[in-house]
Formats: structure tokens, sequence, C-alpha cells
């Protein structure tokens, strides 16, 4: 018998006996809900009922009503905490901030009620007690009824208005506004989609219970703190219905960017990632030797592609186990990710948190002498179906399993492993019907106090992120963890990058890309991206190419797919579509300081790289509902195409001037235009105002767009790209003079300047003369298209610590009055 028929057999005997596994496994879990089910009594619903006392705090003020108590906390003047009593108190996993600086308020006895409030923002209790949130100016910006209460379950509703719209829950296959879906009905309760999803499949691997509310009267974001199942309704209002645990949540009331700025303070920001990561990544499920790997990293070199990473899939594992490598498959790891490394290539490994059930496997056996596993209440470990066959889970609320988890990292980084892929962590199992994941009454330790992993479930990923990220950090302080995860909750940013899943290859699924990717970011997670082309089928050249458009420039920058697929790569889809590939993929390294340089502002500020239209313009309505185009930081807007056969599409601009980024046509905003678009180019505007740094090796061009008036800045951050050394932040201000343009340079931090020459490239502008620190210098006016950006002193070493101060005088060219494009100006090979 040839070695084919064996491992054809060997693969019908795994698949038959996880077939009769998850049979028996789906039927003990059927058992183990309805036990669980048979011993919870119904209990009648009751409300709040009549006020009875106020008692004002250090923080705020608590109200006591005839059948619950409910604490209002300022923890700063636009946000407070909402407390109602009786109700499990959560563990603070996903709060990072628990101290607060003291806030001046104010307690009012009024006819509306009584009155908490700070000079931002207003809270009114009312007697029955629903509760009203208004601004400075009075000005409503959300109506809460009394909550209601079925035993252990509480539900609360608030009022929306007919134009509001709702973003965010987490990871969602729905439009942007969440409202707008034909059922706006959303699980909060993570889920293995199976394979692949397409919009309108609810929930995903990722549901966090915070959104943003934006109508006429203002914004606001609102998180509760609660992992319990729930279900959020969105119809005329806003229903929130937990399976258990207290009603305590976070009302922001501020405009996007505060919102955000303030809720990931509250949560956490994300820490400054290595800078490998904004680089290309390659991944597929198919992988199955270090030759198959090899050979797709040569692909890349031979046809002149970057490449900054590798994942590794189930492929890798010895029969599917956690932290092992095949040793028949991949002989020489270490020697191999080495090879991978000097060529820039750093490898990532797939991670799972089922750990094979066997007597033999050390690492069982030390889970089991630890007693880290997760449990029935009967006392007996949980064992599910995955990958490598029926498995026990760590229990990642427990330290201990923090702990003893966090050193199995130690192995694969010794091999030269870069950073890790956590998938499978909803936690998801294999069943034949039902929830594909543990039981619901699994016990778990929740720090002490215990608990079921009813609640526990959402935050499963979230804590094995946890555990992950601490191993790294301790096992290689001096270099900046790596891993991206399938699951997680509210704080995940603090440990790991996501992706969105297994989305289906379609249309639909490169459409439903990127409200996800929005949705993530107002929910707190800045870095995500999709499997470009999809995860489960083949793209055809022009879906993979309008999705490889799109990623580049998203996040996390990823190609990822099935094995049962077509080998996904560039060179796969034809001479054309690798052209447009390259020229994305080196626009893309060419613009890594500038997303570099988000990962600052994140990690500083806790926006999103990744921003809706109405980020900076709230009180435009007409980019409320705008799911098709999104900002990349302030400066540059993008307008993917997401349908077959498209060439042209409509552009709803913000307001202020925009320069195409191909030949700088200046667009007057706060319009509609009709854009042409060939099938090589994505349509890209900058911002006039915008610094915008772009860099190829050692050479550092800054493209600079002059503002409409007035005053701009744009920074620059440089460090080593890893570690926690030395940082640099140079900050180029630009002013609008009546002569012309003046450029003004400070830098602080001591990490030297790592560029060997810097070349500004001053766009709109017609160049008469230029003076740098009072002398005047020579420069370039190029008259050729597409660019029209002149260049200072081209091919001349302009070092950053040698001037601080550019003086331009010339006049400033005006929109295009026709609005037209050239159809047919796609991105030249360079990028430029």
């Amino acid at each position: 018998m040839n070695i084919l028929k064996q491992i054809s057999l060997k693969l019908r005997f795994i698949r038959l006996e996880r077939f009769i596994a998850s049979l028996i496994y789906t039927f003990q879990r059927d058992w183990a809900d309805r036990q669980y089910h048979s011993s919870q009594k119904v209990q009648p619903l009751t409300t709040p009922g009549r006020l009875l006392t106020v008692e004002k705090t250090s923080q705020g003020a608590q109200f006591s009503f005839e059948k619950a108590q409910v604490e209002i906390e300022f923890l700063s003047p636009e946000l407070v905490r909402v407390n109602w009593q009786p109700g499990l108190a959560p563990v603070p996993y996903g709060i990072v901030q628990q101290d607060w600086p003291e806030v001046d308020l104010q307690l009012q006895d009024t006819e509306q009620g009584k009155i908490i409030r700070s000079d931002r923002l207003k809270v009114i209790v009312k007697p029955e007690g629903g509760i009203e949130f208004q601004d400075a100016n009075g000005r409503v910006l959300r109506q809460e009824l009394p909550p209601q209460r079925r035993g252990e379950a509480w539900q609360q509703e608030a009022l929306l208005r007919s134009p509001e719209q709702i973003y965010g829950l987490g990871e969602r296959a729905a439009p942007f506004n969440l409202r707008a879906s034909q059922n706006p009905r959303y699980q909060m309760w993570h889920y293995d989609a199976g394979g692949k999803y397409g919009p309108g499949s609810d929930p995903l691997y990722l549901c966090i219970p915070v959104y943003m509310g934006l109508h006429d009267n203002g914004s606001y974001l609102v998180f509760y703190e609660n992992s319990f199942s729930a279900t959020f309704t969105l119809g005329d209002s806003a229903i929130a219905a937990f399976a258990g645990g207290a009603l305590r949540y976070y009302m922001i009331a501020a405009e996007p960017a505060k919102a955000i700025a303030l809720y990931t303070q509250l949560t956490g920001r994300p820490p400054l990632p290595p800078r490998w990561a904004f680089g290309y990544h390659q991944s597929r499920w198919g992988y199955e030797t270090e030759e198959a790997v090899r050979e797709t990293a040569q692909g890349f070199q031979k046809h002149n592609l970057p490449l900054s990473a590798i994942h590794l899939d189930i492929d890798c594992k010895d029969n599917f186990r956690s932290f092992t490598i095949d040793p028949d498959r991949f002989p020489k790891l270490r020697e191999f990710n080495q090879e991978m490394a000097e060529e820039g290539v750093n490898m990532v490994a797939i991670v799972n948190p089922g750990v094979k059930r066997d007597r033999r496997s050390q690492l069982y056996r030390e889970g089991v002498s630890q007693d880290i596993f997760c449990k029935l209440p009967n006392g007996n470990i949980v064992h599910a179906p995955v990958w490598p066959g029926m498995s026990a889970f760590p229990d990642f609320t427990h330290p201990l399993a923090r702990h003893w988890w966090s050193r199995q990292y130690e192995y694969l980084l010794d091999m030269g492993i870069a950073g890790f892929w956590h998938d499978m962590n909803d936690p998801g199992v294999f069943a034949l019907w039902g929830d594909a994941t543990l039981p619901k009454a699994t016990q778990h330790f929740m720090e002490g106090r215990g608990g079921i992993h009813l609640e526990a479930h959402n935050i499963y990923g979230l804590q094995q992120a946890r555990a992950g990220y601490e191993a790294l950090r301790d096992s290689r302080p001096s270099r900046r963890p790596f891993i991206v995860s399938r699951s997680g909750w509210a704080g995940l940013q603090r440990y790991a990058w996501t992706w969105t899943g297994d989305i289906e290859t379609s249309w639909g699924g490169l459409g439903q890309t990127l409200p996800t990717v929005l949705g993530m970011g107002l929910s707190g997670i800045p870095y995500t991206g999709p499997d470009i082309g999809g995860f489960k089928g083949n793209p055809s050249a022009e879906l993979y190419l309008r999705w490889f458009q799109l990623s580049t420039f998203l996040p996390f920058c990823r190609t990822h797919s099935a094995n049962n697929v077509k080998p996904r790569t560039p060179w796969g889809y034809g001479l054309h579509v690798l052209d447009c590939v390259r020229s994305l993929l080196q626009l893309r390294y060419q613009l890594i300081p500038y997303f570099y340089t988000l990962a600052w502002e994140a990690t500083h500020q806790g926006y999103p790289p990744v921003r809706p239209l109405f980020w900076s313009e709230p009180e435009n309505s007409e980019l409320w509902g705008m799911d098709d185009a999104f900002f990349l930081g302030d400066g540059l807007l993008v307008y993917p195409i997401v349908k077959d056969k498209v060439r042209s599409r409509l552009a709803v601009f913000p307001q202020g001037q925009w320069y195409k980024f191909t030949d700088d046509t200046i667009i007057e905003g706060s319009q509609r235009l009709r854009l042409e678009v060939p099938l090589e180019e994505i349509p890209l505007f900058v911002k006039a105002g915008t610094v915008l740094p772009m860099e190829q090796g050692e050479h550092l061009t800054l493209h600079l767009y002059p503002p409409t008036e007035g005053n701009s800045r744009g920074f620059l951050y440089s460090d080593a790209g890893d570690g926690y050394g030395e940082s640099r932040l140079d900050q180029i201000h630009l002013e609008r003079t009546p002569e012309g343009l003046a450029i003004a340079w400070e830098s602080q931090g001591d990490y030297p300047f790592p560029y060997s020459s810097v070349e500004l490239q001053i766009h709109g502008m017609a160049v008469q003369q230029v003076w740098m620190d009072g002398t005047e210098v020579e420069f370039q006016q190029p008259q050729e298209q597409p660019r029209t950006a002149m260049r200072i002193a081209p091919g001349v070493s302009i070092s950053g610590d040698k001037f601080k101060r550019v003086q331009i005088q010339g006049e400033f060219r005006q929109p295009d009055p026709s609005s037209s494009f050239n159809p047919r100006q796609s991105y030249p090979t360079n990028g430029l």
C-alpha cells in the first residue's frame, strides 16, 4: 500500500472518530444544559418601584427604591458609572482604570426628578427609576425606562429617535448602522461561524456589549460591564436583556473621538505593536511542510513582493496538539525560522486552547494534577471534541491556569516563532447541532468567587489572550508581543489583534468587511482585518483584487484561506493582477511610517486607525450611514469598490479640501461626486492640511498638503520598531501665510532620526521661491503628470535635525471646477 493510500485511510478514520465523538458530546451537552435549565425557577418580573431616599456620595449619589438601588458615579465630567443592585457584581476583566479624579458635582431636586450633574453632563433620575442624560445645554442624549428584573436577569430599555444611528457591539455581520439591519437583534454570545459566514449571520466570534449612539442632539457611548449571555434589540428602542449579573454600565456623553478616548481609558489602550506587524501577512490552512512554506516565501521573492509574516495553521502541529510541531513535516523548525527571519519574514504559529485527553501527554497530566481544567457541577472535567480529539479546556479565569498556560509558549519561542495566532478560543468545539461550545453550567474559578460558563464564555478568549501576552512579555522582555486572537471581549485591545474570521468568498463578504471593521473600531478594537478573498472559496481575479485593494489600507493585511481551495497567492491570478498587487504592497510599505504613527496615536489616545466618515464631523447626518468609505487616520480618505464589474461609484466628501492621491486634483468637500474607477484603482484622497510620511529604504518623503487656511500639523513617530527603548516624535507644522506656506519642524525624544535623507514634496502650489532657515535653496517644480508637487532639493540629503523652518513663496492651486478625474490614471509601480 503506497503512502497516499495510507494517508487517505488515516484521514477517513480521523473523520469517523471525530463524527462519533461529536455525536456523543452533543448529547452530553444537551443533557447538561437541560439539567441546568430545569434547576432555574421562573421568577416574577419586577421594577425598581418608588424612589425612597437619595444620599450624596463623593463621586455621585446613591438612590434607593422599593425593590432596587442604583448608584450614579461620575468618573469624569463626561463619564458616569451606573450600578443597579441587586445582582452578581462582575469580575472587572474589562476595566483597567479604577481610580479617577474627583469631579465637581451638584445634586438638585426638581420637578423632573433628582439631578446629579457635572459641568458637562446632567443625569436625571426619575421617581419610578427611569434615567435621562442631558448635555450641558440641556439637550437630551439618552432616555432610559425603569429597568426590569426577573430573578437574576436584568433588562434595560432606552428610547431611540427615529434617525438615531447605533454602531458597535463588537464583531457583527450587519450594516454599520446596526438599526438598518432587517432583523436588528444581536446575540451577545461568542460563536464559531463554522467555516464561513455572510451578511446577516449572528452572532460571531467577538461580541462586546458596547455601542455608540449618534443623533441630532449629539453622540454618546454605552458599555455594559456584564459578560453574561445577552440579547440586544435595536428597534424603536434599544433593549439590552442579560441572562444574569448586575446591571452595571458606563455612559459617556461626548463626540465620537472623545468617547472612544474615554472608553479606552476605562478598558485599556493597545500597546505599541512591533513595526513588522503592519507589513503583509500570508497564511493558508494547507502549508503542511517546511518546503511548502519555503516555496511560498520564495514566490514572494521571485515576484518582487514584500512579505513580513507567514502564519502556520494547524498543519504544523503533531496530530493537532497544542504547543507541538510535527517533527516529520517540520524537522528543522529552529533553523527554518532563522532562515525566514534573515529574509525579513516572521513566523506566526497557531495555538488552540483544547488539550487532548491523553494520559501519556505531559500537558494533559499537568493540567489534571494542577486542577486547572474546566469542570461540570459534579466535579468531572469537561471533555469536548476539537481538532486533536476529546480535549480538556484550561479555566483561564483562574490565575494558576493562566500562569501554567503562559509557560507553554516557551518551547515555540525557543524555536524562533515570532508571534501567535489564537484560534477556536470562543471557545468552540465540534457539535453536530446546537451551541458548539461548553455546557452552560460548566464551572469557572472567576478569580475565586466562582461562576458558570453562561458568564465566563464571552471572556474566555480575552483571558487566554492575557495569558499569552504575559507569556511573551515575560519570556522576551526586549521584544513586543504579537498575538492575533479570534475571540475576546472588552479590553482585548490590551493584548491582541484580531481578524474578521471565516467570512464567505463572495461580493457580499467583501461588502461586509468594512462595516465589520468600522464597528470593531468603535468597540475599542483598533487592529483588525479580513481574510483577503474570503476563507472558503475561490475568488475571481476581480474579487481578489478588489479585496486586496481594501485590505491594503486596513491595519491587519493578511491573506488566509481554507485547505480545500486553490492556493491564494498574488501570482495565481495572472500578470495583470500580480502587477496591481505589487503596486499596492509597495504603496503599503511606503505608508508604514503613517501606519506606525497611527499606532502611536492609538496607544496614547485609543483612536482606531480606521474611522467612519463622521469621525470629525458628527453633526453631518449625511455621513452617519456611510459604510463603504473610511478614513485611515485623519489624513487619508478611501473609497473601496465592493461590487462586481463596477467601474464608478458615488463618493460623499466630508468638509474641507481633498487631493486625489494619484494626480493632485483638488476637490472641494461637502459634496457628492461620481468617481470613475478602473479595475486597477482604489480611489484615495488626502485631506488638505495633512503631512503624509512615506519611506523607501532610508529615504523619507514628507508629502505636505497645505491647509486651506490657518495652521495644521502632522506627526511622525519613530523607534527601533520593536522593544521598549528610546523613541522619537517629530512634529511638522504647516502655516498658510499671505506669501505662501511656512513649515516648522520640532523633535522630541532621544531616538536618532532613522532616515539618511528627507525630501519635502509640496502639493497644490506653484512655487516661486524657497528659504530654509533663512537661506534660499533650489527646488524642482515638475510639470509632468500625474504628480505636480514641487520637490525641495531632490537627490540632496536633508537631515531632519538640520533645519527648523522652511518658507515657501508661491500661489496655491484652486479646486478643479470640473470635478472630473482621468479614468485611466492608476497607481504607478512605485506607488507615487
